[in-house]
């Protein structure tokens, strides 16, 4: 159930990024609000569907995307093959297993000693730093599925 204040904050975003607030987009905005482990479209597309039966991957996937486009969230890693959203807006790393893809946050305190770095080639910018330590999750290191 969606309170006045979350549908307030989700306007207010909707309008800063230049999109209409649609009931479909608030049910999705607010379902990757409560997930915390790096969903997937398909992750997000089953929570979903239980509050918007008729919804479709498709317009999950197409919501999903505005949101990355216009920076309400954004889009994790590479190395685990399939899109995944960020959800956590504090400033951290990942951890991601090669081998079964978990993505999990690593405090970016944990790795303070990389600064933005300043001069870079061909005039790029740096806005944000993210690291991805690649290796094997303890599931994996120990052989269970």
């Amino acid at each position: 159930m969606t309170s006045t204040v979350q549908f307030e904050h989700f306007d207010a975003l909707c309008k800063e990024a230049g999109i209409t607030p649609t009931h479909q987009r608030l049910v999705i905005w607010q379902t990757l609000t409560e997930m915390h482990d790096h969903p997937s479209p398909e992750d997000v597309y089953r929570r979903v569907k239980s509050e918007l039966p008729t919804v479709s991957l498709a317009t999950v996937y197409k919501n999903i995307h505005l949101f990355v486009d216009t920076g309400l969230f954004r889009e994790v890693s590479m190395f685990h093959g399939t899109l995944r959203i960020e959800t956590n807006s504090e400033p951290h790393h990942h951890l991601v297993c090669r081998k079964c893809k978990a993505i999990l946050d690593l405090d970016a305190d944990d790795l303070s000693g990389f600064p933005l770095p300043q001069h870079l080639p061909e005039g790029f910018v740096a806005e944000q730093l993210s690291i991805d330590v690649l290796g094997l999750c303890a599931t994996c290191r120990q052989g269970k599925p």
